[in-house]
């Protein structure tokens, strides 16, 4: 499927995802590890602001505009205009080599992931138990897991602790 090792952050709304996705990339960047990232949204959200330059680029129609910033990043956006939104192994496809590709989202993807679950969530039916991907959970309270999940657990906060369990798993 891809040449990246792939890890997952998984929960439902509000659960605390992108917190957690975080603060990973950036303890296992600061530990030395090269870390790309892939964030899936499920709403329309837009990269481009309203009247910049390559927004105005997109809306007159251009399929994908590479946007520049000298000497700072770079960026392609595609526009899917009357096309499926790409599969997550054709995004890998198109990142650069890194240790670890660290996935927000894409829930269904059959790649190793650990849930996310806090106590405000929209949801909070356990997603590990209709997904065998799914090798960890983190929790706001983990002493309240039921006993009969016996997945690995951490507190949420606790993420040196995650960090590790991700590099052994990994093999990083």
């Amino acid at each position: 499927m891809h040449g990246h090792k792939i890890f997952g952050v998984t929960g439902w709304k509000n659960s605390g995802k992108t917190t957690l996705a975080v603060r990973l990339i950036a303890l296992l960047s600061e530990r030395g590890y090269r870390i790309s990232s892939v964030k899936h949204a499920h709403h329309k959200c837009d990269i481009d602001k309203e009247g910049t330059d390559s927004y105005r680029h997109r809306q007159a129609g251009s399929g994908e505009v590479a946007l520049v910033a000298a000497g700072t990043r770079w960026a392609i956006m595609h526009e899917c205009r009357n096309e499926e939104e790409p599969l997550l192994s054709d995004v890998l496809a198109r990142l650069s080599p890194c240790d670890l590709v660290l996935v927000e989202g894409y829930k269904k993807e059959p790649f190793p992931k650990i849930e996310v679950r806090r106590a405000g969530a929209v949801n909070s039916e356990p997603i590990a138990a209709h997904d065998h991907h799914i090798m960890a959970i983190a929790s706001d309270d983990p002493d309240k897991l039921e006993a009969a999940e016996t997945l690995p657990r951490f507190h949420i906060d606790d993420v040196e602790a995650i960090a590790d369990f991700i590099v052994n798993m990994m093999k990083l």
